[in-house]
């Protein structure tokens, strides 16, 4: 999980890794994170945070934030999905998080195969990196826990649709609840289209009947 960083830091070297989550939930932001690992500090149990149980996230994302030399966690909200797509999206959380780090890195290791435009000299795309390289694990770790505990946040704000449950995936209760109630302001418009007419609710215009 470090043989991506290693040459960095024998190089004497900073490298950040950068992931997202949410990218295909039909409600609430895309959240992205950046991390500077400590190359003294080893973090055992890193992984994709999709392979990881909910409790063993928590107690990574702790570890990370305490003993990372620098982190960062940004969203792109749904109007500003809505508004550029979900990849550019995605790309802008990035940016910001990378920005929220306070530092810039000599190089950025990224989850994926498309480059997001990060102000550094060297940014090296890796596909399934979030289980191929520890600082690109970490990151999405921090973004999956930052982002379901906001829609579980959500929830609360917008109760009937289940977002501590499901957080904004098009599960069957989602769908459900959206054909009931229509859709919130904090779902995605343009994802409902296949969904919903007009990506608006059945009787309800679009509007939140909640």
């Amino acid at each position: 999980m470090y043989s991506y960083e290693r040459p960095y830091w024998q190089a004497g070297k900073i490298v950040c890794g950068i992931d997202e989550a949410g990218r295909g939930p039909l409600a609430g932001p895309v959240c992205a994170a950046a991390v500077i690992l400590d190359p003294g500090y080893t973090i055992e149990g890193l992984n994709d945070s999709k392979k990881l149980s909910a409790k063993k996230r928590d107690l990574l994302y702790d570890e990370i934030r305490a003993h990372a030399l620098a982190w960062g966690v940004a969203f792109a909200d749904e109007g500003e999905i809505d508004r550029v797509n979900i990849l550019q999206a995605t790309f802008l959380a990035m940016r910001r998080a990378f920005a929220d780090l306070g530092q810039t890195p000599d190089a950025a290791l990224v989850d994926g195969n498309r480059d997001p435009g990060l102000p550094c000299a060297e940014t090296l795309c890796i596909v399934k990196g979030d289980a191929r390289s520890a600082s690109v694990a970490a990151a999405s770790i921090l973004a999956k826990v930052t982002r379901d505990r906001y829609m579980e946040d959500l929830a609360l704000q917008y109760p009937g649709y289940l977002f501590e449950v499901h957080k904004g995936y098009p599960t069957k209760k989602h769908v459900e609840a959206l054909r009931r109630l229509g859709p919130s302001p904090a779902h995605r418009k343009t994802f409902l289209k296949k969904i919903l007419p007009s990506g608006g609710g059945e009787g309800t215009d679009g509007d939140y009947a909640g």
